[in-house]
């Protein structure tokens, strides 16, 4: 609720319009005011004025939501303090709805143009749409076209950093019951703006265009349908930042050569980089591409004591990843490229009816389906698997092996269908409402993953470097009796609400949610099954909250406290190194998916409203505590101190395939505290309108504990200057963002980038931690044209 008066002003141009904002957050249009949960809301308009171009920015507008892509390709969204890898292979803890659909949020948030609103719904989510959340849901609605009147914009903004988006739309209304909308967008940008300085200074840049066309149908008052079709095309290298003093690795490998001096050369992974470098030292590539087709169906039949509706979506997205596992450049002169190609279709549906009726007692039911297939392909080197790969010098010294290079090949065929159907009651009576429901889902999941060595020789052995003799496969990774997946929960949520008077409610809310275990797809072979599938989460929830407004309804606000329980939190462990009993490779670094309790209590608040007619400001505040609860979960832990650390060469603590901590650490590496801010100022000049707009977030500072860091706090501010004419047509916005110049790191890898071998059990150490920095400060201008 960072900035109700804006949303609506936006809507009618209108100096002295309600700041009433209406929302579908509950499946139905309502007042904000008057919805039993915490929403935030950002319009269309108000994207615009914010030069908001990334669904990602989204986060300065809501206190503790925090949004990031570290990697540029997984897109992690953490809210009330929970986080979530796309790389778990389970639902997310923050689900994004696209339409009303589910969607991932590699594509949702890749392209944001023509929107008509976004609704961050906190707290967990099990009974209004389809798929359960333990944290929230983010949904995201389109323009749809008009059927009164020719419409649209354009708007087109041009940055110092080489930055551009030309985006625009149009409404041909072709009859009072036949319209289209057509929309579409090109966007340019540094991403990150990190250069690469073994590359030549090569830097990051990505390029998005997309395309969209919505047909409405309205053939009486009773019946509406909306068919859409998007296109996307978004291709993005984007740079690992990496800080610290560099290394020379391959010296690491001289009392393995027995003292043997390497030529002259410079096999340093690269120089001393600090945060306010920008700078990546990986030598091959990090490209991400993705092609998207969806298409959407709304359709709302209204059949007088209720009304039926449908939601139906196809999607096919096209994945290209090709990247190089040595970010760090512990192995200079050599490039550890993968390929990823993940195609998948998925097909969605939901079907509801729920009766019409305003008070007294109502109902709903509904079901819902989905589907995804798809098979991913993942090609990269197993070199390291047997030694230390050197350049050619190095080689020489340790033999020419005939079996090189080998290529691993990991291929993953998903199929996961889930089921779902609900019905819940609604009973209002003056002030007062009571709401409740029920869903059940059935979810059935058959994971497989198969993987294959190709060499020159069809049989690889290498006797002298530990190694049993193995067929080249291909070889199932996931074992058989884990394979098929079946999970039948329950899941929902009631609320009570009673408006003490007409400028004040209050609300008791309580959600339970579900999210199924997940299979490790290319998890290493010789490790025990909790590394392989983890167990399911559970979330119960209770929020109290009140929410009002005073002063004739020119100032809102809201405050709301909630606690939320989670059994088996299931989140994503990042570098963890391993030592198998009895694969090849005995070592290495993987990421593992587990499972440990934790708990969550927060505090959240708004105020915003309207000081003049011409002064409009917005601020909100939330606190939240993530912690988990002597959750013993893996980590890094070389010199077997029982906390998490890299200090040394990689072991492994205990007798297990890799260590374990007692954790009671954040869940996310967030702060517990955040506060976002927003102001415009406007004066009114006859024909122009001159304006001056603010928007500021807050995070503070904070040590984290999984990765042996302390973040310092980040203050963003974004100003903004311009005209608008009287008309609300045309606006001229300069703007720049990141006034202050701030280069924080946001988030940090635990220890160094490594790259591990076989030959001893060494990994090189590139001398860098890979890291993620805020963007510098950053110039632009904007205009726009409605007509």
């Amino acid at each position: 609720m960072p900035t109700h008066s804006w949303a609506q002003d936006a809507v009618t141009g209108d100096e002295n319009a309600s700041n009433e904002i209406i929302v579908t957050a509950t499946r139905d249009a309502r007042s904000l005011q008057n919805v039993p949960m915490s929403v935030n809301v950002a319009t269309g308009e108000q994207l615009q004025k914010l030069s908001i171009f990334d669904a990602k920015d989204v986060q300065q507008l809501a206190p503790g939501l925090d949004m990031t892509n570290t990697t540029g390709r997984n897109n992690t969204t953490t809210l009330r303090g929970i986080s979530f890898d796309p790389d778990q292979g389970t639902s997310p803890a923050v689900q994004v709805y696209y339409n009303e659909i589910p969607t991932d949020a590699q594509t949702a948030y890749t392209a944001v143009y023509d929107i008509q609103q976004i609704e961050v719904l906190r707290g967990p989510q099990g009974l209004l749409r389809g798929l359960s959340a333990p944290a929230g849901s983010i949904t995201i609605a389109t323009r749809r076209p008009s059927f009164e009147a020719i419409e649209g914009y354009m708007q087109g903004t041009a940055t110092d950093r080489a930055g551009y988006n030309v985006q625009g739309a149009v409404s041909l209304p072709f009859s009072d019951k036949v319209a289209l909308r057509v929309a579409g967008l090109v966007d340019g940008n540094r991403v990150n703006n990190v250069r690469n300085v073994n590359r030549g200074n090569d830097r990051s840049y990505g390029r998005t265009e997309s395309v969209r066309a919505t047909l409405g149908f309205r053939p009486g008052e009773d019946f509406t349908a909306y068919l859409t079709y998007q296109y996307l095309h978004a291709d993005n290298t984007q740079y690992q930042q990496v800080v610290g003093s560099g290394n020379t690795p391959y010296y690491q490998l001289l009392p393995l050569l027995g003292g043997f001096a390497l030529p002259n050369g410079d096999y340093s992974s690269g120089p001393a980089l600090g945060a306010s470098d920008y700078r990546a030292a990986g030598e091959g590539v990090f490209r991400n591409q993705n092609e998207t087709h969806l298409v959407n169906l709304a359709a709302d039949w209204d059949l007088g004591a209720a009304t039926l509706s449908f939601v139906g979506a196809h999607q096919y997205s096209l994945l290209k990843i090709n990247r190089d596992l040595d970010p760090g450049n512990a192995v200079p002169d050599y490039v550890a490229a993968s390929a990823v190609r993940i195609p998948y279709k998925v097909d969605t549906a939901e079907l509801r009816l729920s009766s019409n009726n305003k008070d007294g007692l109502g109902w709903g039911a509904g079901a819902f389906y989905t589907r995804q297939t798809g098979t991913t392909r993942v090609q990269q080197p197993g070199d390291a698997f047997f030694f230390p790969v050197a350049p050619a010098e190095s080689q020489a010294i340790l033999g020419a092996l005939p079996y090189l290079p080998i290529d691993t090949i990991v291929t993953v065929p998903v199929d996961t269908t889930t089921w779902s159907f609900n019905g819940n009651l609604r009973f209002r009576s003056g002030p007062l409402s009571i709401e409740g429901g029920l869903r059940y889902t059935i979810i059935k999941a058959n994971q497989t993953s198969q993987l294959t060595l190709s060499s020159p020789g069809n049989v690889l052995a290498c006797p002298n470097f530990g190694c049993s003799a193995f067929a080249a496969g291909p070889t199932e990774i996931i074992p058989a009796a884990l394979q098929r997946r079946t999970y039948k929960p329950v899941t929902g949520g009631a609320n009570i609400s009673y408006q003490i008077m007409p400028t004040l409610n209050v609300f008791a809310a309580y959600g339970h949610s579900y999210r199924a275990g997940s299979t490790g797809v290319g998890v290493p072979g010789g490790v025990t099954e909790d590394l392989i599938q983890t167990r399911p989460e559970k979330t119960d929830s209770f929020e109290l909250g009140v929410k009002g407004s005073f002063a004739d309804r020119r100032f809102n606000y809201a405050l709301s406290a909630y606690y939320q329980k989670l059994d088996n939190y299931l989140s994503r462990f990042a570098g963890i190194y391993y030592e198998s009993f009895v694969s090849a490779p005995p070592t290495g670094f993987y990421d593992f998916n587990y499972n440990g309790d934790a708990t969550i209590k927060g505090i959240e608040a708004s105020l915003d409203g309207r000081i003049t007619r011409n002064w409009d400001f917005g601020i909100s505040a939330a606190y939240t505590k993530a912690r988990y609860k002597n959750a013993l979960v893996p980590c890094n832990d070389f010199d077997g101190s029982g906390a998490s650390n890299q200090n040394g060469q990689p072991a492994v603590s205990g007798t297990g395939n890799v260590s374990y901590c007692v954790s009671n650490d954040r869940l996310a590496d967030v702060p517990d505290f955040s506060l976002t801010a927003n102001t415009e100022i406007r004066i009114p000049m006859g024909a122009v309108t001159p304006f001056v707009r603010a928007l500021f977030t807050y995070r503070p500072g904070f040590y984290s504990q999984r990765v042996d860091y302390r973040y310092q706090d980040r203050e963003l501010l974004n100003l903004f200057a311009g005209f608008r004419t009287q008309d609300q047509r045309f606006e001229l916005t300069v703007f720049v963002k990141n006034m202050l110049n701030q280069k924080r790191i946001t988030n940090i890898a635990l220890g160094n980038a490594t790259y591990a071998t076989a030959t001893a059990q060494l990994s090189l150490d590139s001398g860098y931690r890979l890291a993620s920095v805020t963007n510098p400060r950053e110039f632009g201008l904007s205009g726009t044209f409605r007509f």
